[in-house]
Parts: structure tokens; sequence; C-alpha cells
């Protein structure tokens, strides 16, 4: 059993290429939505804090680091979601094979993913250029993220794009193929893992261990290295799922 992925689309014959290729066209049917909200929101999220530190005298006691730029990594998960309930009946009702809509799905997440922490990049470094945005403001630039390596600071914010926009797949999936109740008891079943865990570590006291497990490892390894191994596992689910989905 193969799963169909964005690396099936350089390995197949030029006809499934193509088939590929016009699938991923159906999913730019959502791209305001998909891409555009989440930008919406952290374009505005920047001008608020523009504007209010802007307002405010400098106190060299308090760094203007804001931390906004997660905004657009929780409300691209949200849209993909949105998106990925909204396109898969559509295309199937238009005769894409599930295989076909899975690899297109793919390659646009793939896209998407390294064009915006591209342009996330590219900010970051506007932001260095002009000392904060002339007022010593750090959006862009979390402190755990930051790289001196461009291409580094970029898989930085490519990675996490990728990991969560499968996850929003997953979730859509399960909505296609559970409906709601199905959706709920995902939604339950993670809070009482997340509860068990906690208290489990409560219990025994590790929450030390946990502490030393994020300062310690290594931020490429954190935010890069480990997302792209749920990217592959949420990416795996969906597809074993997304089989059986209905529209």
């Amino acid at each position: 059993m193969t799963t169909a992925t964005a690396s099936d689309v350089l390995a197949t014959t030029p006809a499934r290429r193509r088939r590929y290729l016009a699938s991923a066209r159906i999913h730019l049917v959502n791209l305001p939505l998909s891409l555009g909200m989440p930008w919406l929101i952290l374009g505005s999220s920047f001008v608020v804090n523009l504007i209010i530190y802007s307002m405010l005298p400098e106190n060299p006691n308090d760094p203007r680091t804001t931390g906004g730029i997660m905004s657009i990594y929780i409300f691209a998960l949200i849209a993909h979601v949105v998106s990925m309930t909204q396109s898969f009946p559509f295309a199937l009702g238009l005769s894409v094979t599930r295989r076909d809509f899975f690899a297109g799905l793919s390659l646009i997440i793939v896209v998407e993913s390294a064009v915006q922490g591209l342009v996330l990049t590219g900010l970051r470094a506007i932001e260095l250029a002009s000392a904060g945005w002339g007022i010593d403001m750090t959006f862009f630039g979390v402190p755990f993220l930051v790289q001196d390596n461009w291409f580094l600071q970029w898989v930085l914010y490519s990675v996490p794009f990728l990991a969560l926009s499968y996850l929003a797949v997953l979730f859509g999936t399960i909505y296609k193929r559970f409906g709601q109740p199905g959706m709920w008891v995902s939604i339950i079943g993670l809070v009482l893992v997340g509860g068990a865990a906690a208290i489990l570590l409560t219990w025994s006291e590790s929450w030390g261990v946990v502490a030393r497990f994020f300062t310690e490892t290594a931020p490429l390894t954190l935010i890069a290295g480990y997302p792209v191994i749920l990217a592959v596992l949420f990416a795996g689910l969906a597809w074993l799922l997304l089989r059986r989905a209905t529209p």
C-alpha cells in the first residue's frame, strides 16, 4: 500500500503528473481562505502592535518582543481545515480520484509552506534592517526561532506550516469520514490523552525533564526536525482515512 504525496509527482508518468497538477489547481479555488485569511490576521496583529509600541516610551528593561507571528500558524491550521472540507466534495464531483486529489493537495501544501516561510524570512530581514521598524519592535523574530543563517531561518519558518497543514488535512478527513461525532471524539480523545500525560508527569515529578527537553534541544531539531516527522505521520493517517471518506 502506498501513499500519494508531493514526491509522487516527480516519480510518475507525464499523464499522471498532469492529473496531479489539475487536482492542485482545484485547491487554488480556496486560496483566498487558506492563504489570505491567515495573512490578514497576521497583518492586523502587526499593525496593532506597531501602533501600540509607537505610542509607548522605550524601556531598555522591557524588550519589545510580541510573538504575534504565531497567529499565522494558528489561523493557517483553521483555514486549511475549512478548505479541506470544501475542496474534497468539489473535487470528487469533478471525477477526480482520491489519489490525484491528495497528491495535488500535497503539492499545494509544500509550495505554500515554502513560499510563506520565504516571505516571513524576508520580513525578518526587513525588521533587522529597519531597527525593528524604527521603534525597536521584534515581531517576526521569536527569540528561540532566530537564526543567523537565512536558509535555516527559512526552514524554521516553513516546516511548522507543513506539519500544521497536514494536521488540518487530517482533521478535515476525520470530519469527512466520520462526521461531527468523529471530530468530537478526536478532540475529546486528545484532551484526555493530554490530561493523562499531565497527571502522569505531575505524579512522577517529571516536569523538569520536559522543561530540559525543550530548553536543551536545538531549535532546528525542535521546530523543524520533529515537525517533519509529524507531517509525515499526519499525511499517512489522512490518506488512510481519505481512501474511505465520502463527499
